[in-house]
């Protein structure tokens, strides 16, 4: 990757944390930022997380810019941002050793902005669609086994002294495998869709809705968590609440998957999202077709579900290697 080619100082940590009010920025680009976070939260629905990591990196690129120019920045300065100037923060985070990976998302994040800032004519950049995007390394999921998914549910409830709490956890739990939903879908879902019946309507990603069928012990563990929860729960709020009765934090429900960590020797993949692959990775080895699997999950690209057919693929290869004499000798 290209290293900068003037003195003027690279990407620093403090630039990279920067939060808005921290960045020298001039009053117009200000308001064409609050415009971008509008349209993400309002036209593209994105979730609350979603806008405030693209704001995190926009605001790191843009602190970049002030150190890189010298001065504070506006629209004008944005439209002049040359291929050299892009190259110089993509090789300034290289210089800090961040993953190529989180350089990936980041400049996705500022073609996300620059994209807005055309289309609404604030300004307009050439240079920003000839940037290449860093090589990431294809990433494989990592689902639990069948037995330990099993096993994290079973055990869940007895990590906590409280019985409605356990209970809470391990119809969380459930609809993570038993229905693939991600953490954040399954924590947005409101007191009044439960009782649950055959099958639940899921708002995804970009405010995408899809039907996700119900395991019939899925609809009795959440009943028995809201017979037991000791807070009120109107229908209008959230249906997982913390220990005094606010909105669940995903922080907790990834601090339990620690502590079942550590207690069923599980590996340090064994996180909330990996029950989602499980419940992906487990329905294919079943048979499941991918389109099918891929609107359970509400995948809006086939090819993000075809990364399960390669953890199957592994998984048979180790199987054949296990058990076939020729490989074992």
């Amino acid at each position: 990757m290209p290293r900068p080619t003037d003195d003027r100082p690279a990407l620093s940590a403090a630039n990279e944390r920067a939060e808005p009010d921290a960045v020298a920025i001039l009053a117009d680009l200000q308001a064409a930022l609050a415009a971008w976070q509008d349209w993400l939260r309002d036209e593209r629905r994105a979730p609350l997380n979603t806008r405030a990591a693209y704001r995190r990196d926009v605001m790191a690129f843009l602190a970049f810019l002030v150190t890189h120019r010298g001065g504070p920045v506006g629209l004008a300065d944005l439209g002049t941002v040359g291929l050299p100037d892009f190259r110089s923060y993509l090789a300034a985070r290289a210089g800090r050793g961040l993953a190529r990976s989180s350089t990936a998302r980041a400049l996705a994040a500022v073609r996300g902005l620059f994209r807005f800032l055309d289309r609404r004519g604030y300004t307009g950049n050439a240079a920003v669609s000839a940037v290449r995007t860093p090589k990431v390394p294809r990433s494989v999921p990592r689902p639990l086994s069948e037995a330990d998914a099993r096993q994290a549910i079973a055990t869940v409830g007895a990590l906590s002294d409280d019985d409605w709490i356990g209970s809470r956890d391990q119809a969380l739990l459930l609809l993570l495998y038993g229905a693939g939903l991600r953490i954040g879908e399954a924590l947005a879902l409101p007191r009044g869709v439960a009782p649950l019946g055959d099958s639940l309507i899921v708002t995804g990603k970009g405010g995408k809705q899809r039907l996700v069928p119900v395991l019939p012990i899925i609809a009795r563990a959440v009943d028995r968590y809201v017979a037991v929860c000791p807070y009120a729960l109107p229908a209008a709020g959230p249906l997982f609440v913390g220990a005094r009765g606010k909105p669940l934090d995903a922080a907790v429900v990834q601090r339990q998957m620690r502590r079942l960590r550590v207690r069923l020797g599980l590996p340090e993949t064994a996180t909330p999202h990996a029950l989602r692959h499980s419940f992906a990775t487990h329905l294919l080895a079943g048979g499941g077709d991918l389109r099918t699997i891929q609107e359970l999950l509400g995948h809006a690209s086939l090819a993000t579900t075809q990364r399960y057919t390669e953890v199957d693929a592994a998984r048979l290869v180790a199987l054949h290697r296990a058990a076939h004499p020729r490989a074992r000798g």
